[in-house]
């Protein structure tokens, strides 16, 4: 009876391993049958204008830069004039094509001012043949703590530019793609929402960007019978301001890309199923995190993050120390960040049904 059991448990083992290799397989041939074939002729496929937030640093400016020298136009849309004319007229004089540059703080979208800046991107982009989307712009976990420790007014920005203008944004670009038949959208998520069951310590982070997962899913299965090709791409850690020395410095670093390099790779993939990691390195952490259950991903994810949240708080306690201020005061009420989150007088879901049936 005791070989018998062992006999079966070994064979179930047997079929676990296979399972998983076939699984890494498959993942493995798709990204090759991806990166080995001819990349697409993105102007010709979806038309010669893009549209990219976040532009100015980064993965948004890397991104701008390879769609310019793939010959397209751009629309670019941040915050600072400064850095938009900067990135503007370093683009056309290095590509030779058209831009037009739109200010746009997101984090007030559903205000007065932030009306504004939408009916302004809409004037610059209407006429063009506005074939990509690209919604880089984030605001991105600015520190590791607990949901009653975290600053409201960090918090609320990071709601309203992850999820809020991501999608008014989505929506006033659609009805044109969809009257011309033909478009491609790429939202910026993160393998913190994906390929990891939790984010302890960043979960309002991590669940802004599980929105943008299922908001790019969903989208896909609406729009992909109208010719418009809408993808959700999950990274782990790229090599930018807002990643830690930490990171770049430990074990993880060999599968850490810099921006140039997620960009070419992200723009490879572009229209390539609703949901991607498109570097080799991220291909193989996703691979290796499937290996894991979720209990222990939970416990180290937890325990590492707990360890970064002490580093932290020391931090501040040295620069209080010195006289340094840090973190504004999370015993914020909500109720004084909360108002900003009033409807706006355009509801959202207007432009999304003139979008779905035009």
């Amino acid at each position: 009876m005791t070989e018998s059991v062992q006999a079966w448990f070994f064979l179930l083992l047997a079929f676990v391993g296979g399972v998983s290799a076939a699984a890494f397989s498959f993942r493995l041939l798709g990204y090759l049958a991806v990166s080995l074939r001819r990349p697409r002729d993105l102007r010709r496929r979806y038309g010669a204008w893009a549209v990219v937030t976040g532009p100015t640093s980064g993965i948004g400016r890397s991104v701008a830069l390879k769609l310019a020298r793939k010959g397209l136009n751009l629309v670019l849309l941040d915050l600072s004039a400064a850095n938009l004319q900067e990135t503007s007229d370093m683009i056309r004089s290095r590509h030779g094509v058209k831009t037009r540059t739109v200010v746009f703080d997101l984090s007030l979208v559903g205000t007065p001012q932030g009306d504004d800046s939408m009916r302004r991107l809409r004037a610059a982009i209407d006429g063009l043949d506005v074939g990509v989307l690209v919604n880089n712009a984030g605001v991105a976990r600015p520190s590791v703590a607990y949901l009653h420790e975290a600053d409201v007014e960090l918090w609320v920005r990071m709601l309203k530019v992850n999820l809020w203008a991501l999608t008014e944004v989505t929506a006033a670009v659609l009805p044109g793609m969809v009257e011309r038949g033909r478009g491609a959208v790429l939202n910026m998520g993160s393998a913190s929402s994906e390929a990891i069951p939790s984010f302890p310590l960043n979960t309002i982070y991590a669940s802004t960007k599980r929105y943008v997962a299922k908001f790019s899913r969903s989208l896909y299965v609406e729009y992909r019978n109208k010719g418009i090709d809408v993808q959700c791409q999950a990274p782990f850690f790229v090599a930018t301001r807002l990643v830690s020395s930490a990171v770049r410095d430990n074990w993880l670093s060999a599968s850490v890309p810099t921006a140039d390099a997620y960009a070419r790779a992200a723009v490879r993939w572009i229209g390539h199923g609703p949901l991607c990691t498109p570097t080799v390195g991220h291909q193989l952490l996703w691979c290796l995190a499937g290996v894991l259950p979720d209990a222990a991903h939970d416990w180290l994810r937890l325990r590492g993050n707990l360890r970064l949240r002490a580093l932290s708080r020391k931090a501040r306690a040295a620069a209080a120390n010195c006289g340094v201020k840090t973190d504004s005061d999370p015993a914020k009420k909500l109720s004084s960040a909360w108002p900003s989150l009033q409807t706006p007088k355009k509801k959202i879901s207007h432009h999304i049904k003139l979008a779905v049936h035009a």
